[in-house]
C-alpha cells in the first residue's frame, strides 16, 4: 500500500491536481433539482457496461426527450447512438418515475436506489452519488470493464485478489480497502477514485 500511497501523492503534486480539484468542484456544485439529479442518474444508467464518454453523448443527444418522451419515444432517440436502446428506454422510463419518490438525503440512499432503479446497482448508485457530491462513496465504475478497471490498481500493488465476481459485499469489502487508503492519504474516496481512474486511464472523467 505505500508504493501506492507514494504514487498517489505524486500525482496530486502535479498538475493534474487541478483537473481533479475542478471536477470534484463540478460534483459539488450539482443542483438538488429534480432535472439536475435524474440526469445524472440516467447518465449511469446509460454508462453501465459502456462508457461514460457514451454515456455524455447520449444524455447530450437525448435532450429533453428524457424528461417529456413517452418510452418509445426515448427508445427511438436512443437507437439512434446506443446499442441497449431497448432495454434502457424501460430502465429510463421507469426510473424517471421511481426517482421521484425518493429523498435523496435518506441515510440509506445508496440501498434505496439499487432497491428501486431497475439498472442501477451498487457501482451505479455509487457512480451516481459521487456525482452529485456525495464525497464519501467509493465508485469503482471499471470494476467489471475487462480490460482497464480500477481494481487493477490494487492487484498490482498486492493490496487485494481480483475478484471473480462483483457481488454487493464483494464490492463493500474493495470499498472498505479503499476507504482506509483514502483515510491514509487524508482525501475523500470520491477524490481517490478521480486519482486511481487517472492513474489507469490518463483521464479524469464524469
Amino acid at each position: 500500500m505505500d508504493t501506492l500511497i507514494k504514487s498517489v501523492e505524486q500525482l496530486r503534486n502535479s498538475p493534474i491536481r487541478n483537473v481533479i480539484d475542478s471536477r470534484m468542484h463540478e460534483f459539488s456544485s450539482v443542483p438538488r433539482d429534480f432535472s439536475s439529479l435524474f440526469r445524472e442518474l440516467a447518465f449511469c444508467i446509460l454508462t453501465a457496461g459502456t462508457s461514460a464518454e457514451l454515456g455524455i453523448k447520449t444524455i447530450n443527444h437525448l435532450g429533453e426527450t428524457l424528461f417529456s418522451g413517452s418510452q418509445e419515444e426515448i427508445r427511438e432517440k436512443l437507437k439512434e447512438v446506443y446499442r441497449f436502446h431497448t432495454i434502457r428506454a424501460g430502465y429510463l422510463c421507469e426510473a424517471r418515475n421511481n426517482f421521484k419518490h425518493i429523498n435523496i438525503d435518506d441515510k440509506n440512499i445508496r440501498d434505496l436506489l439499487v432497491q428501486n432503479i431497475k439498472g442501477i446497482g451498487m457501482k451505479e448508485a455509487s457512480h451516481f452519488l459521487r456525482n452529485v457530491g456525495f464525497a464519501e462513496v467509493a465508485d469503482l465504475r471499471a470494476l467489471v470493464d475487462a480490460d482497464v478497471q480500477l481494481v487493477d490498481v490494487l492487484v498490482k500493488n498486492n493490496i487485494i485478489e481480483k475478484p471473480k465476481t462483483l457481488s454487493a459485499k464483494k464490492y463493500l469489502e474493495i470499498e472498505s480497502v479503499l476507504k482506509n487508503l483514502a483515510d491514509k492519504l487524508g482525501m475523500s474516496l470520491a477524490e481517490l477514485d478521480l486519482y486511481l481512474w487517472h492513474m489507469e486511464t490518463g483521464k479524469v472523467l464524469k
